[in-house]
């Protein structure tokens, strides 16, 4: 059965998501604070987390990074009634897969929930291996990047942005599998935060010219290392 760790305050809405998704064989541990969130995780060992952004204590960003320090591959999911871009670019960066704006409907949380589950189940095992990208060394496992003395620390989505465009290093890669396969969906807004990644992993990979990633107008990226 799949485990779910889920963290809300809100005790009516935890609830109903709760039994809903008990309801449907997954097995939950819920905690309503953000104090118990990471001893919870660590006990439960769940196969996806859903964390509530604003909670007592400590908020989810925070809960996300602790947690990412324990399993760096476990999918998470945020649920906030932000709409700023910031507060979706910021989850992202604490080492989130996906969010949900509230209010949500149980099918489409469902959706995210095996979206996610699948997207991990296919992707290869990570190790420490170190991927030689021209003179950067990756350690995807450690969301790292080097170049001689210094190194980088990766977010969870740059980290897994890098490693997709890199296995298909040389060769066109479609904005739309992008999307789909790091993002679940090709809206207009993960199109655009997909072009704030690809600008970072830019300047990231400026000090070596052999490596590039250019805009094929219209089509996608063509990740290039001479």
């Amino acid at each position: 059965m799949v485990k779910v760790f889920y963290v809300e305050d809100e005790p009516f809405l935890g609830q109903i998501v709760k039994e809903s998704l008990e309801s449907r064989d997954f097995v939950v541990t819920m905690v309503d604070n953000g104090a118990a969130a990471v001893p919870a995780f660590i006990a439960c060992q769940p196969h996806i987390c859903i964390l509530d952004v604003m909670l007592p204590v400590k908020d989810g960003f925070t809960i996300a990074q602790e947690i990412r320090t324990q399993n760096p591959t476990v999918p998470i999911i945020f649920v906030t009634a932000k709409n700023q871009t910031d507060d979706v670019l910021r989850g992202f960066h604490s080492g989130g897969n996906d969010y949900l704006r509230k209010p949500f409907s149980l099918e489409e949380l469902i959706v995210r929930i095996q979206n996610l589950l699948k997207l991990s189940a296919h992707q290869p095992a990570k190790s420490l291996d170190t991927v030689q990208i021209g003179r950067y060394s990756f350690l995807p496992l450690l969301y790292e990047l080097r170049l001689g003395e210094s190194s980088r620390k990766l977010s969870h989505r740059e980290s897994t942005l890098l490693q997709f465009l890199n296995s298909s290093r040389n060769t066109t890669v479609q904005r739309k599998d992008i999307l789909l396969k790091l993002w679940g969906d090709d809206s207009f807004f993960n199109s655009r935060t997909l072009d704030v990644y690809i600008t970072k992993l830019r300047d990231y990979l400026k000090e070596d010219p052999t490596v590039s990633i250019i805009t094929i107008k219209g089509i996608g990226y063509q990740f290039t290392v001479a």
